[in-house]
């Protein structure tokens, strides 16, 4: 008789428990109650991101979609500056609702959030001068004594190299911004990274800098929008990312950044 009251005792505040969990507020709640949805963005990430050193605005393919999906929440948007190396830690702090800007998926990132639905599929390749483009098609043609590898540091560009090169040299060039200027004036040989990154920096190094092989990368990667624990903000974030994609809205703005 006590084991079962003592049992019953138990089922009753599990379900008061879980009961003041599915009332408490969510985060979306809180976005639509302050009126702001905050982004964190890295600002350094070309055609994702970018922020004017001068002014301090952000602008960029990411942007663009971050601006959408406040106005379909029906909020301001604020941009909140963070870096690669930094990310991990501001997402956990809570300094921002959703990361974007070239996010890429990782279980790292995905034990901490959650992760939208995936809006570009790709994978790391290489970029190099255009002189050099057929010396670095592998990774064995590219972990050789005497090539430099020049990487951003703190994401998964530099994770990939130090995997996979255990011969060439890594050279990490702190500002992302100016990486590619570095790499076409020779300071390094390649860079790898996402093969959207590499097509865009191509066609603003025209003639200088050539993608190698952008349709067949070296790995398999994902990109979306790195969402805090929240499940009805991220049902949101996929509900608008779907809807977007279906109605043409994504398709403008991804034509006016890739295309």
């Amino acid at each position: 008789m006590l084991r079962a009251f003592g049992l019953t005792i138990l089922l009753l505040t599990a379900g008061l428990r879980m009961a003041q969990a599915q009332q408490a507020p969510s985060r979306l709640d809180a976005i639509l109650a302050t009126g702001v949805l905050k982004v964190g963005s890295t600002g350094d990430y070309k055609p994702f991101t970018f922020k004017d050193p001068a002014t301090g605005t952000f602008s960029g393919f990411d942007i663009d979609q971050a601006q959408s999906l406040a106005t379909a929440l029906g909020v301001k948007l604020d941009v909140v500056p963070t870096a690669w190396p930094n990310l991990m830690k501001d997402f956990e702090a809570g300094a921002f609702d959703v990361a974007m800007g070239g996010v890429s998926v990782t279980f790292d990132r995905q034990k901490k959030g959650y992760f939208s639905i995936p809006y570009m599929h790709e994978g790391k390749t290489p970029i190099a001068r255009c002189v050099d483009k057929g010396k670095f098609a592998t990774i064995a043609d590219i972990d050789k004594l005497g090539i430099k590898i020049i990487t951003n540091p703190g994401g998964t560009n530099e994770r990939f190299d130090r995997e996979h090169f255990k011969t060439a040299e890594i050279v990490v060039f702190p500002d992302n911004t100016k990486i590619f200027d570095e790499l076409a004036a020779g300071k390094a040989d390649l860079m790898i990274t996402d093969a959207s990154e590499t097509l865009y920096q191509q066609k603003l190094h025209a003639g200088v800098l050539c993608s190698i092989h952008p349709d067949k990368p070296f790995d398999f990667a994902e990109k979306a929008y790195w969402v805090q624990r929240d499940p009805a903000l991220k049902a949101f974030v996929d509900q608008w990312l779907h809807q977007t994609m279906e109605n043409g809205a994504y398709g403008a703005i991804y034509a006016k950044w890739f295309n």
